[in-house]
């Protein structure tokens, strides 16, 4: 029998000086029975720090990354159903980047494991010819903080400036800087 997913529910307070995006966010995150609640934190963060300000040209959206190679982790489409933003957690080969970044207007992955250089530094070559994938890393240790505030209902506020995002529950939080890998 398969192991099915487990469901959390998030609220998000989004206060982002840096592009100007003010919003609340109610969420439900499937948590793959293989995915960490490391994992999943971050993806709640990737989230928070690309939401558009409005749904006017689309939405941002969880998909089926961990269940199905087609899709991201998130994406951003447009009404017409294109793929404006496509979103991936972790350290995917360069063959699944290739293709993503034919299919979307812009790819971004984010790496938050303790090997993401070495990973990185192993395809950086080998995507140099795709112009619209940016690589960015969150350190180690502020991912496994991050997984510390995980919770089946949570109610999480994320205030970010300067490139610096605050991920507060109330009791705690945690700060968190992407470093960009890729010029």
């Amino acid at each position: 029998m398969a192991l099915k997913a487990t469901i959390f529910k998030a609220r998000l307070q989004l206060a982002d000086m840096d592009r100007g995006v003010y919003a609340d966010h109610q969420l439900t995150l499937a948590r793959h029975p293989s995915e960490t609640d490391e994992r999943m934190m971050v993806r709640l963060l990737v989230y928070a720090l690309n939401a558009p300000a409005d749904a006017d040209h689309g939405a941002l959206e969880f998909a089926k990354g961990l269940w199905d190679p087609d899709e991201p982790e998130l994406w951003l489409k447009d009404l017409t159903g294109q793929i404006v933003h496509w979103i991936e957690i972790g350290q995917p080969d360069e063959r699944r980047l290739m293709k993503a970044s034919g299919r979307a207007g812009r790819v971004t992955v984010v790496g938050y494991s303790a090997s993401t250089p070495i990973w990185w530094s192993g395809i950086a070559t080998k995507i140099t010819r795709a112009r619209n994938i940016q690589v960015w890393q969150i350190a180690a240790a502020r991912a496994q903080a991050l997984a510390e505030l995980a919770q089946r209902s949570m109610q999480l506020q994320v205030s970010v400036q300067d490139g610096t995002a605050w991920v507060g529950d109330g009791d705690g939080s945690v700060e968190v800087s992407l470093v960009r890998l890729n010029p």
